[in-house]
């Protein structure tokens, strides 16, 4: 009886440590980053798979067509690239702005010191790359803070740890 009482009690703190509603707000805020990013990429979460990734002089975002035969997904990660790497080094990044919901942090330093930061679009053999490179320890420490919100709110799994670039 102790046991079962002790079991009952623990379940109780449990729920009152870790409120339902969160997870439940943090899922609708996700979905809404998913619906959103397929109607402004052009091309659906499900079909492509997100890496971002952090460089000591910079960083990369990178797409990748799940099937290999997905050429429609392919074309469409690679259109939307090559437009997204123009838009960020004209300093504008609305696009991230509303798959997000808000200003990704870094995104504002990346405006201001936009001459400073090369954007090049890369194909790869299922998707693209866009490559974020600066000497300047302002931008970089930008970039470093922009993907590491997209590594968070894409719910990717990437480290976040800066590493030399390959």
């Amino acid at each position: 009886m102790n046991l079962l009482l002790s079991a009952a009690l623990l379940m109780l703190a449990a729920l009152n440590v870790y409120p339902q509603d969160k997870p439940a707000a943090q899922d609708d805020h996700h979905q809404g980053v998913v619906e959103r990013g397929d109607h402004v990429m052009g091309f659906s979460h499900d079909k492509a798979t997100h890496h971002f990734l952090l460089y000591s002089d910079g960083g990369a975002i990178d797409v990748q067509a799940n099937k290999a035969d997905d050429t429609v997904t392919l074309d469409e990660i690679r259109m939307h690239f090559g437009h997204i790497a123009k838009m960020f080094a004209a300093g504008d990044f609305s696009a991230p702005m509303l798959i997000h919901s808000q200003n990704p942090p870094g995104s504002e330093t990346m405006k201001r010191l936009r001459e400073a930061i090369q954007y090049k679009f890369e194909s790869t053999e299922h998707g693209a790359r866009i490559r974020i490179t600066t000497k300047n320890a302002d931008a970089v420490s930008a970039v470093h803070e922009f993907l590491r919100f997209q590594i968070k709110d894409h719910r990717t799994g990437d480290s976040g740890e800066v590493t030399s670039a390959p």
